[in-house]
């Protein structure tokens, strides 16, 4: 009875080992011939015996080509965040700019001529490419200056804009308007220091929108934006 279940054991050992490859009993044969003859395994026999769970019978093919897919898919990850970051970037571009940045810019009283002109910040607008360049306005209160009647708007352009058919370069500027026709006005800039006229842009009716505003300038997308005084808009060109 105690040899039969010696057998069975030594039987049972012999299967589970060969699910697992070659016999130990063998590898052991191989190493003693081996050792016996003089030679000396190569390194690659040695660590076909040093790391058979490791590699868990794959392959040094198998295991290269894993090592390439999840090189690939980590590389693809990477690509494709770099992408997403690349197109957010590049499509924030100008963007309206919050009170908070505006309040840095726009002055509580705009310098124009030999006047410091009292300005309403609540009608303040304007937008930023984010990288600290503004292109903002306000309303002045000019009741009492010889300002009145002749300018209503502050602007500061820290980039170079085109209207209608003249250049508006960096600086600041006042800007006054007159009715021309039921459905436009005539917007002439003039420079803050001096009071040099720069030129007139005729501003039309805001045809898409019924609403009202003191100032109100939109981001440019393409290079092109808008400007809006009262229900009249006119456009703007950047550079």
């Amino acid at each position: 009875m105690h040899e039969t279940s010696v057998d069975l054991l030594s039987l049972r050992n012999r299967r589970q080992h060969k699910a697992w490859g070659a016999s130990p009993r063998y590898q052991a044969k191989c190493v003693t011939r081996a050792r016996d003859s003089g030679r000396k395994l190569s390194p690659v026999s040695r660590a076909a015996k040093i790391f058979p769970a490791v590699i868990l019978g794959l392959a040094p093919q198998a295991l290269c080509c894993r090592l390439l897919r999840r090189l690939g898919a980590a590389f693809g990850v990477t690509l494709v965040v770099s992408t997403i970051v690349f197109v957010n970037a590049a499509a924030a571009g100008w963007r309206l700019a919050s009170d908070a940045e505006l309040r840095k810019i726009i002055p509580a009283r705009a310098p124009v001529i030999k006047e410091n002109i009292e300005t309403e910040f609540r009608t303040a607008s304007g937008v930023t490419d984010g990288r600290g360049k503004f292109i903002a306005g306000v309303v002045m209160i000019t009741a009492g200056y010889s300002a009145e009647g002749k300018y209503s708007h502050f602007f500061i352009a820290q980039v170079p804009l085109q209207l209608g058919d003249f250049s508006l370069p960096p600086g600041e500027y006042v800007f006054g308007y007159q009715r021309k026709t039921p459905d436009s006005i005539t917007v002439t800039f003039y420079r803050a220091s001096s009071g040099d006229t720069v030129g007139e842009v005729e501003a039309v009716r805001n045809r898409k929108s019924s609403m009202v505003r003191a100032l109100l300038i939109q981001p440019a997308t393409g290079g092109r934006g808008t400007i809006q005084v009262g229900r009249f808009v006119f456009d703007y060109r950047l550079g």
